[in-house]
């Protein structure tokens, strides 16, 4: 088993804003699950828990442009 979930396409998800690739759903332990970016850990992944796709499509939104 590979540890981790693919989100299926059908589902409306964000893209990493860091690197923009799909989020996968990876197991934590007994503490729950999370969704995170597959490429980097220090990418932004959600709180332990309940799968929450919702939070992790907030917090992958670009809001406005840095310069």
């Amino acid at each position: 088993m590979k540890g981790y979930v693919n989100i299926p396409k059908s589902i409306y998800c964000k893209t990493c804003k860091h690197c923009g690739t799909r989020p996968i759903i990876a197991r934590i332990n007994n503490a729950g699950y999370v969704v995170k970016c597959p490429k980097d850990d220090n990418h932004y992944q959600t709180t332990p828990g309940l799968i929450d796709i919702e939070d992790w499509n907030i917090h992958n939104t670009v809001l406005y442009e840095q310069e």
